[in-house]
């Protein structure tokens, strides 16, 4: 019996051995690049370099990435794209990035205030506009009911949290990806798209386990908007993927409670049920406040002027691709111009991307989906609409001398990778697989880019050209066969009849 239970025991030790020396399947091509991708998007604020590159590169490698992903998820912490990894990969999440120090925004953006307010602008079709009120109401009473902070629905102006259904690309450069993937995205508090929250409408939004709960989503989204990161914690409401769990009598989880309540502090009495869905109580004969807009930061005491789009005299501040639209900055506002319609639409800076007054150049990296906005002596990284952590830096990080304090014109060649930097009459080489700057520059414009001047305000890419700009002029050029093409107006790209 001895020897026979020896021997059992000798042939699974063999079965296991021989297990662990079977070779695993290694991820194809398309994997390889989706994982680079979700790395890029959720786990980085630079971008990753490719898996296997022989490129010496300054960005985070992708096994040292993909395990800081498979850390955060609780997974096996191996460095390779295994069955595993692909299928944390595959759920539907929020599109918020994972990469936090804590479970808060960077420098902890609160609101200001008591009672919050907020508007559903349209609606899905999937549910009744009634469901969608009392399901977003319900949402929010399960922060009011632990913090001192009360929310209150409106039907017409600008509320601190605005409300969408949208699908695809809807206007705030964080485009959704159709049917599953990412589900939903909010900004933290603050001016202009401070709060606002939008779901793919693509998505089959339902108030069970079928399809994608609008609770569950709306109460995670809608922590964002209060200021909560991401948690590690898998059983919190704010962990990064969607699963379902039973909503009935759902109250916030331990992690998500104390994440909120060291931000806005306890609620010492009990909550009331503040968050009340629309149509609201008919209006009594007491005076009624009603909502304010809200207010521009530092507004002035005069109106300020909008810049002239149409003008023959418009001159640029900076111009750049960005998620395949165009972008031209002018005095502190961008028009967008969209490649699927012919039509302009214009922001504040501010509005996008907070702290960000002024943008002097530009360029976008499509490889790592990240673009750069330059203002005086700084740089800001930015992702969609979202400023990406540890910005801004100071223009020395990037290469340059102490003695330049601004960068003119900024533009990414995409066919020879390289980056090219105009500051007054010279310009510069950045090397983006190397993170660091060509050797032998500056060099002068005139020399190397014969019959565009000496001066740049704004440059971009499209469609295979350069297209410098200069005052309210603009040079096509054909940077492989350093020619001119043609030279035109800069509100030829604004519209205009």
């Amino acid at each position: 019996m001895e020897g026979s239970l020896a021997f059992k025991t000798m042939v699974i030790v063999m079965i296991a051995a021989l297990c662990r020396a079977m070779p695993t399947t290694s991820p194809n091509q398309e994997e390889l690049s989706n994982a680079q991708e979700y790395l890029s998007q959720f786990f980085s604020d630079v971008g990753v370099s490719a898996p296997n590159s022989v490129w010496r590169s300054s960005l985070p490698s992708f096994e040292d990435t993909l395990k800081k992903m498979q850390e955060f998820f609780g997974l096996e912490v191996t460095g390779q794209v295994d069955a595993n990894t692909l299928e944390v990969m595959a759920r539907p999440r929020c599109g918020f990035t994972d990469v936090s120090r804590y479970g808060h925004f960077e420098g902890q953006p609160k609101w200001g205030k008591t009672l919050v307010t907020y508007r559903i602008i349209d609606y899905t079709p999937d549910l009744n506009q009634s469901d969608v009120d009392t399901t977003i109401a319900k949402a929010l009473k399960l922060y009011s009911d632990v913090i001192p902070l009360d929310f209150q629905q409106i039907d017409s102006g600008t509320a601190d949290i605005m409300i969408t259904f949208k699908s695809r690309d809807h206007g705030d450069f964080s485009p959704f990806d159709g049917p599953s993937g990412v589900l939903a995205h909010a900004f933290s508090p603050g001016e202009g798209n401070g709060g606002d929250t939008h779901f793919d409408e693509d998505e089959n939004w339902t108030l069970t386990s079928a399809g994608t709960n609008l609770f569950l989503v709306a109460a995670h989204e809608l922590g964002h908007a209060l200021g909560l990161a991401h948690s590690q914690v898998r059983t919190a409401l704010m962990f990064p993927t969607y699963y379902y769990v039973n909503t009935e009598g759902y109250k916030l989880p331990d992690d998500d409670r104390q994440g909120i309540q060291a931000i806005y502090g306890v609620r010492e009495t009990s909550a009331q049920p503040t968050a009340k869905p629309y149509p609201h109580p008919k209006a009594t004969n007491k005076p009624v406040t009603k909502p304010q807009p809200r207010p521009e930061p530092n507004p002035a005491p005069t109106p300020q002027r909008l810049p002239d789009r149409c003008s023959s005299n418009l001159i640029f501040d900076a111009a750049t691709s960005l998620q395949r639209n165009l972008v031209f900055f002018k005095d502190g506002y961008f028009w967008k111009r969209v490649s699927s319609w012919h039509g302009i639409t214009m922001k504040r800076i501010t509005s996008v991307w907070p702290g960000i007054n002024k943008v002097d150049a530009a360029y976008e990296f499509r490889k790592n989906n990240i673009a750069i906005l330059f203002q005086g002596n700084y740089y800001w990284g930015i992702r969609g609409n979202s400023i990406l952590p540890s910005y801004p830096k100071p223009l020395t990080n990037f290469g340059f001398p102490p003695s330049v304090t601004k960068v003119d014109a900024a533009v990414h060649v995409s066919f020879t990778g390289k980056t090219l930097l105009f500051v007054n009459n010279k310009y510069w080489s950045y090397n983006e697989r190397m993170g660091a700057m060509d050797a032998g520059y500056p060099k002068f414009i005139h020399s190397d880019f014969p019959g565009i001047g000496d001066r740049v305000d704004a440059v971009f890419e499209n469609k295979g050209y350069l297209y410098f700009s200069h005052g309210s002029s603009q040079t096509e050029y054909d940077y492989k066969r350093r020619r001119v093409i043609r030279n035109l107006l800069n509100s030829a790209w604004m519209d205009c009849n």
